[in-house]
């Protein structure tokens, strides 16, 4: 019988095996340098990849907090993620690996065919008249075609922005007309547990009224009949036979902090922050980051269960295993479809190293029971990560125990959109704390403080904030610097405000606690709760509305929302379905509240800003704290 919570070791060493294989065995030494001297330690770590001009200044502060990162150097990151391996033994070696929702199709690629993939789309996107700078959303599902499309955007010096195909029509069409994409590449559809999502539908209203897309390129995937323009819309597949498609397409050479791509994610108002990174400095941390905490080798199979809307996706699915020369392995459907053993059944299949998947991924096989899991042999697994949100001990346990049969040590990694790379994190050779994320990475300082900004002892609750700059991190929001400046820097002057609490104990673990401000995580998906709000409220039968999140032991949180209607509509059973499936077509399904409140009115202030702790507090049975603010 496995023990329970409290009878849990405070402290998991690593083994002999674990120790052996490591890259990394005398960590503390390792992390003690590299903090002496940050920026000499990133220096060396870019030194790892090929530029086509080396930098004049590793770190430019002069206009902090825009900071740059190995001004005056030249690279492209598909140069390090593809080219270079084309000239060594692991040309032939797979690139990525790629398993259908139904078992029915496997597809492979090779870095050498990986290459001729993206070659290949990099014409089609400058046929159409895609330019460097331009900027090009790409709404796929977990398909090969959206590592081909964001590296045939990097190839070309052309902005990606990906988002998840899950969101509705309206919240793509503010994002494409927020970055003001030229192109905008999907499919005809998605396969969701055996049904298809309709994505190309989707994409024709969303840019109906598009002032800036002139083209829509479209993968056939489920072979759904939907409507073509022929003056906007090309299917993939017919454009690739053409004479435009072949032949060799060079990676252009960029400047160290050109952009690379824009990603939307929730802020504290309606508005999706776009959070800008760039090539060189996000090559350089999502290389060192993954290299280290993952402990990459080359018969590594790396197995990332993100989607490539999210930063995982970009960082730890596509982006970060290339740069370290492994095989990422992409599955297209879900954990539990069509039978709770799925996942399991593919890690034995396919010789999978590494998994690294959500604490709500987690929890959600946990319920169906250890019978699952056992009926696989799990013994290529060696190491097991975790994302998106803290796990609680008890899915910790289950996830080392049974899916790691004991043996394959958790790496636990707190990081954020635009943290671009991991922020807390551990190595193999660290002794791990259920439910703890380690430490800072080599080269970070993190501080615990007070709302003054003042530190606190360890052991006590505070706001978590990075005291280093690093090479990853954001450069901006995208059109968009005082929302940057306020967002993250203005909150504790000199510091990078992350928006969480956490503590810290006294052997030094960080332990990340939960959001401080407006946004809301649910299964591991960041969902502001203004955007939902607006959503609610965008309802025929609602007057306003407030969103909050409270503890679910599946997906960590639930969304409640509570709602004042309009004269003349009842709160009932018929309003509440109305009001979910009204959210799920203008925001997205993953929005849909878990439950709906009907009151007569909203706790405010007297400048009307709604008191969402106040509806928190008293959901939960917790004192409400100072009410002297309220109008009511």
């Amino acid at each position: 019988m496995s023990n329970t919570d409290a009878e849990m070791p405070a402290i998991y060493p690593p083994s002999p095996a674990v120790l052996d294989q490591a890259w990394i065995k005398d960590w503390r030494s390792y992390a003690k340098n590299a903090n002496l001297d940050p920026v000499t330690y990133w220096e060396g770590r870019a030194r790892e990849l090929e530029w086509s001009r080396l930098w004049t200044t590793v770190l430019d502060d002069s206009q902090a907090p825009f900071y740059k990162w190995f001004t005056g150097a030249r690279t492209n990151i598909v140069t390090n993620a593809i080219d270079r391996h084309l000239q060594g033994p692991r040309k032939n070696k797979l690139a990525l690996l790629w398993e259908s929702e139904d078992g029915q199709e496997t597809r492979t690629f090779s870095y050498f065919s990986l290459n001729r993939e993206v070659t290949t789309m990099a014409n089609v996107l400058k046929a159409l008249g895609v330019r460097k700078g331009d900027r090009v959303t790409i709404y796929l599902p977990r398909i090969p075609e959206v590592f081909f499309a964001m590296l045939a955007c990097a190839k070309i010096g052309a902005v990606h922005s990906v988002i998840f195909a899950g969101f509705s029509a309206d919240a793509l069409t503010s994002r494409i007309d927020d970055s003001e994409s030229k192109v905008v590449i999907t499919s005809d559809g998605s396969w969701i547990n055996g049904s298809v999502f309709p994505l190309k539908d989707i994409v024709d209203e969303a840019v109906r009224f598009s002032p800036t897309v002139e083209n829509v390129l479209v993968v056939k995937r489920t072979g759904t009949k939907v409507h073509m323009d022929p003056l906007r819309d090309h299917w993939y597949h017919d454009l690739t036979a053409l004479p435009i498609a072949r032949g060799t397409c060079e990676t252009v050479q960029v400047d160290a902090e050109d952009p690379l791509f824009i990603l939307y994610t929730s802020g504290s108002t309606g508005k999706p922050k776009a959070v800008l990174h760039t090539h060189g400095g996000y090559m350089v941390g999502t290389y060192a980051t993954l290299h280290d905490t993952f402990d990459i080798h080359d018969e590594d199979r790396f197995w990332c269960t993100a989607d490539a809307g999210w930063i995982t996706g970009h960082s730890y699915v596509v982006y970060g295993p290339l740069l370290c020369g492994a095989t990422s392995f992409m599955y297209e459907g879900g954990p539990s479809y069509p039978h709770p053993d799925r996942w399991w059944s593919l890690i034995e299949h396919f010789g999978i190293t590494t998994l690294y998947t959500a604490p709500t991924a987690i929890r959600s096989l946990m319920r169906f029971g250890d019978a699952w899991v056992n009926r696989h042999d799990l013994s290529s697994l060696r190491l097991l990560g975790t994302v998106g949100e803290p796990i609680n001990p008890e899915a910790w346990r289950w996830f080392y125990e049974v899916v790691g049969g004991s043996r394959a040590p958790i790496m636990d990694t707190w990081w954020q959109t635009e943290t671009g790379m991991f922020q807390i994190a551990g190595v193999p050779a660290m002794p791990q704390k259920p439910g703890s994320a380690g430490y800072p990475v080599f080269g970070q300082r993190a501080e615990i403080v007070d709302d003054k900004g003042n530190p606190v002892p360890d052991g006590t609750e505070g706001f978590l904030t990075l005291l280093n700059p690093w090479p990853a991190m954001m450069r901006t929001l995208y059109n968009d610097d005082q929302r940057y400046l306020d967002s993250y820097w203005n909150v504790f002057p000199g510091r990078y405000a992350t928006g969480d609490s956490a503590r810290r104990d006294s052997d030094g673990y960080y332990w990340v606690i939960g959001r401080t401000d407006d946004i809301i995580k649910v299964s591991g998906h960041r969902l502001g709760t203004a955007e939902i709000e607006a959503a609610v409220a965008s309802a025929t039968a609602v007057a306003e509305a407030a969103a909050i999140g409270l503890p679910h032991e599946i997906k960590g949180n639930a969304i409640h929302v509570y709602v004042v209607l309009n004269p003349g509509h009842e709160g009932n059973r018929t309003t509440v379905e109305e009001i979910r499936a009204h959210v799920a077509a203008h925001l997205s399904p993953i929005a849909k509240p878990d439950e709906v409140v009907f009151v007569e009115s909203l706790p405010k202030t007297r400048s009307g800003k709604i008191m969402r702790r106040v509806l928190r507090a008293r959901a939960l049975g917790h004192d409400e704290g100072d009410l002297s603010t309220l109008d009511d």
